[in-house]
């Protein structure tokens, strides 16, 4: 906006001075098509600066999406079974990892019931169902890697319900 204004004024000041030089009209129709010139060359650039400021709103509003989308996602006792808000959750993940390209790395974990070998064993299936749902939707499966925590790393420690629903997880990790 201020290279803008500067080409204005300097249009502006030319004109002048070629309108004070010269009383034909030549002179004043050339003062005339340069005033217009500038003002025309303001308008575009002023058009140029909003299509710029419109587009990086619109990315900045599609990375917040990205960033605040879901990125830990939960499974029934002893299951492997995306849930259905996981699926509408990793449909946006998909897209914002199909747009922007990045690694990620999906943590699965179980909580403590069951032995620990079969804990670090579910905490895969988990996370290879969620790598395979992703794959499903356009991620390349070279930009993913599966790693299955068991019941090692409990988001919440206890045995009872709450604590155990919130352990039995999939966390994704860019």
């Amino acid at each position: 906006m201020v290279k803008s204004f500067k080409v204005l004024v300097t249009a502006s000041a030319l004109a002048a001075v070629m309108a004070g030089c010269s009383s034909s009209k030549e002179a004043d129709d050339a003062a005339a098509a340069a005033a217009a010139e500038a003002e025309r060359a303001a308008a575009e650039a002023e058009a140029a600066e909003a299509r710029a400021r419109a587009e990086a709103e619109a990315k900045a509003a599609e990375m917040a999406k990205c960033d605040n989308a879901d990125k830990v996602f939960y499974f029934d006792f002893d299951q492997s079974l995306l849930r259905a808000e996981s699926r509408a959750a990793l449909l946006v993940q998909a897209e914002c990892l199909k747009k922007y390209g990045s690694s990620l790395r999906l943590e699965g974990h179980a909580d403590e019931r069951g032995s620990r070998e079969y804990n670090m064993a579910l905490g895969e299936r988990r996370a290879n169902a969620v790598r395979d749902f992703l794959v499903l939707n356009g991620v390349p499966s070279a930009d993913i890697e599966v790693v299955s925590y068991g019941e090692e790393r409990p988001a919440e420690v206890g045995s009872y319900e709450d604590a155990w629903s919130k352990n039995r997880r999939v966390e994704l990790k860019k």
